[in-house]
């Protein structure tokens, strides 16, 4: 797919640090429970840490335990691409951002608490936090 945001490797080598750049181009996960977003609980906005595309709402994310930010809705359907990944012997649904090609995480339909039943399962790694000013 072609991107709004393109860069070369070696640009993206040089803007993101080291487990940025592994999540985000190589479709790395972050280590459970680690994420410096998990806890995060102020009402804000999450974007895309590649290109600073608004992905999710805070007031979208709940605590799912499984161990990364969990969101049950986008903010907007084009801000994520959607693909099938068959890697690690399963099929899952991995979100990207749809700006930039970045990968954010995966999509599961294991949610039934939520109002649309899904969980966006994303790396902390792999989105920034605004909090919102009054």
């Amino acid at each position: 797919m072609k991107y709004e945001i393109f860069k070369t490797d070696q640009q993206w080598r040089d803007e993101l640090s080291e487990s940025e750049y592994q999540v985000l181009r190589l479709a790395g996960t972050e280590r459970e429970y680690s994420g410096e977003l998990l806890e995060e609980k102020r009402v804000g906005t999450y974007s895309c840490r590649g290109c600073g595309a608004e992905l999710f709402e805070a007031e979208a994310k709940f605590d799912s335990h499984c161990g990364w930010p969990s969101f049950y809705k986008s903010l907007k359907n084009e801000a994520i691409e959607y693909l099938e990944d068959r890697d690690h012997g399963m099929v899952r649904t991995e979100v990207r951002c749809a700006k930039c090609g970045s990968h954010l995480g995966h999509l599961f339909d294991d949610a039934p608490q939520t109002p649309t039943g899904n969980r966006y399962c994303i790396n902390s790694v792999s989105i920034s936090f605004q909090e919102q000013k009054d």
